[in-house]
């Protein structure tokens, strides 16, 4: 694995370029910075990218997604690692309180889970952040009236929406499903809830593997964006009875619910990509009366067998697909090199102090999304 990382990180050239000026500008001297960030090789490139810059790093995992070589790795390296991989939500909490108890400067949040409990139990010195995903500006959206720092949002830089969410998790969902299911898409019916970027990326990434793709999202101008781009926009339930593959990329709870169960037809495939494992209701599907059993279909997929001879496959138990099942590999070095550079130089404004409190759950300032754009066309020519 350790040659898998540093695969990882000599192909991130950004962070590459970051980290040597950072051995020299140092901008995070003195600071700690925590996170809860899913632990995988790329993660890593980050996380070492912030300790050249002075950093004292305090790192755990996110559910289901945590890779122990990674941490193994890190913690050979001098990064204080708390936990390890678990799915279980009590020890998560507790690691991410745990990583809270350390204080930290600056905080690199992914799903609002840390920012969400500073919040519960504030400390002084706290200077801000910034924060991944639609999931944790959704999440922080409702509770900015508590925030007095600056949280910049990565994911609404338009370049983490084209590079990352819209090319990369369509490509990297697509690779999941082929690679848990070793199952064909041409000609099945996939049925994609949710059309932002990511959902935009992976509609178009199974219409290109020559599936029927029908979008499903709660905003009509999304769903005629949908039509509009030539993809089918059925009502829910007339889409959830025919399909073969069902994918969840909302950003938001409770997407397919018990009452929709029933309407699935034998054979159906479940997966997840949105960023909590909340948007496919498991614990109601196995709590089903009708539920016969579940049985273990590959790694990373499970059949729940119903007693009226229907079959329901689930895959990574609902949790976000592309860093799950056998060798996940999640999304594509450049893509997140390009994510995690925009991270690094964010991170660096509000460390400098050059963002204040009224920069709360805001978008990455124009003038980073530039630089590392130019950065980034540089080193590929």
């Amino acid at each position: 694995m350790n040659a898998r990382i540093e695969w990882v990180k000599s192909s991130c050239r950004l962070l590459t370029a970051i980290g040597a000026e950072y051995d020299e500008s140092q901008p995070f001297a003195g600071l700690t910075i925590g996170t809860g960030i899913h632990l995988e090789p790329k993660t890593a490139a980050l996380i070492t990218t912030l300790a050249r810059g002075g950093a004292r790093v305090v790192a755990t995992g996110n559910l289901n997604s945590t890779q122990q070589a990674t941490v193994d790795y890190l913690l050979e390296r001098g990064i204080h690692v708390i936990g390890g991989p678990t799915s279980d939500p009590v020890v998560h909490d507790a690691n991410l309180r745990a990583v809270l108890a350390e204080k930290p400067d600056l905080i690199l949040d992914n799903g609002g889970d840390l920012f969400a409990r500073f919040l519960e139990n504030p400390y002084e010195g706290m200077l801000g952040g910034t924060e991944e995903t639609t999931s944790g500006r959704n999440r922080l959206n409702e509770l900015r009236d508590q925030i007095d720092f600056p949280i910049l949002v990565i994911n609404d830089s338009p370049i983490k929406q084209f590079a990352e969410n819209r090319h990369a998790v369509g490509q990297s969902v697509l690779e999941s499903y082929l690679r848990i299911t070793n199952r064909s898409t041409q000609g099945k019916r996939v049925v994609v809830f949710g059309y932002g970027a990511c959902g935009e990326g992976v509609a178009n990434n199974f219409r290109n593997a020559y599936a029927q793709v029908t979008v499903i999202d709660s905003d009509p101008v999304k769903r005629l964006e949908a039509h509009l781009d030539g993809f089918d926009v059925s009502d829910k339930a007339d889409a959830l009875r025919t399909a073969d593959v069902v994918v969840t990329v909302t950003g938001f709870p409770s997407i397919v619910v018990r009452d929709d169960f029933a309407l699935l037809k034998d054979d159906v495939v479940l997966m997840n990509a949105g960023h909590f494992p909340l948007e496919i209701d498991v614990d109601a599907l196995k709590g089903l009366s009708s539920l016969t059993g579940i049985t273990p279909a590959a790694p990373g997929l499970d059949t729940f067998l119903f007693d009226d001879g229907r079959r329901i496959h689930l895959a990574a138990d609902g949790h976000m697909v592309n860093l799950g099942g056998p060798n996940p590999l999640g999304n594509s070095i450049e893509s997140m090199d390009l994510g995690f550079a925009l991270q690094s130089r964010c991170l660096e404004l509000v460390a400098r102090g050059g963002v204040g409190a009224e920069s709360v759950v805001v978008p990455v300032p124009r003038a980073i999304d530039e630089s590392v754009a130019s950065a980034f066309l540089e080193v590929v020519r």
